[in-house]
């Protein structure tokens, strides 16, 4: 009866594992088909992501109803207790970083009405790629207990707080000396600040890895020229 037990518990933490694989991938390829969308100016793309979202918030949904039902029926504890309570709370923030790539998306339709592309936009692209591999390098740290990766996710958060403060000053500069363009701007600049969420939420997701794997609180986190609280 112990053995099948324990067998019973192991299916279910790959099956919770699987569930997070899932709702990663699909989260980072929201983020990715959200910048090739306001790069391209592709409303199709976009509404897609917005359309994709559906399935991130249903898998919150069956990893909430597992974790229940894990914690109900086998009471982990120690390490196990930690991962499964650290599953919760990660698949509660991949699913907002999936909400901020929707918001990225929901975006381009009115950035698209211009084809002209705006000089500060330049640096979006590449802002968007560092908070992308944040966040799957903080998932793989999840599936491979793997604290120092978790750390180095950690680390970078720094440098998607630089990139944003470049952004927002670029683009405020640009406003002022073409206000025609201030619209334009100030879509891109919710752009730029959802991008900067996106690290953020990366970064929790590496320091509760931190935890699960180590069962201590992780490093301060260097804040970058923005230095914003969380919210």
């Amino acid at each position: 009866m112990a053995e099948h037990t324990i067998k019973a518990f192991d299916e279910e933490i790959d099956k919770l594992r699987g569930l997070i694989a899932e709702m990663g991938g699909r989260a980072e390829a929201a983020i990715e088909n959200a910048m090739l969308a306001l790069q391209r100016h592709d409303k199709k793309l976009a509404a897609q992501v917005v359309a994709d979202d559906k399935r991130i918030d249903a898998l919150e949904s069956e990893v909430e109803k597992l974790v229940i039902q894990i914690i109900a029926l086998r009471a982990p504890m120690a390490n196990d207790l930690r991962d499964v309570i650290a599953a919760l709370r990660i698949v509660s923030v991949v699913e907002r970083i999936g909400d901020y790539a929707k918001n990225i998306a929901k975006r381009v339709p009115s950035i698209a009405t211009n084809r002209r592309t705006l000089e500060p936009m330049s640096m979006l692209p590449s802002m968007g790629q560092v908070a992308g591999e944040m966040v799957h390098d903080a998932l793989n740290a999840f599936a491979a207990r793997d604290a120092d990766l978790a750390v180095a996710v950690i680390e970078r958060d720094t440098v998607v707080d630089d990139f944003y403060d470049s952004v927002f000053r670029s683009l405020v500069t640009y406003m002022v000396e073409n206000p025609k363009t201030i619209s334009e701007c100030a879509h891109l600049l919710f752009v730029a600040k959802n991008i900067e969420r996106i690290g953020d939420h990366a970064t929790n997701v590496a320091e509760m890895v931190y935890y699960a794997a180590t069962g201590q609180t992780a490093p301060d986190r260097e804040r970058g020229g923005s230095g914003q609280a969380e919210d």
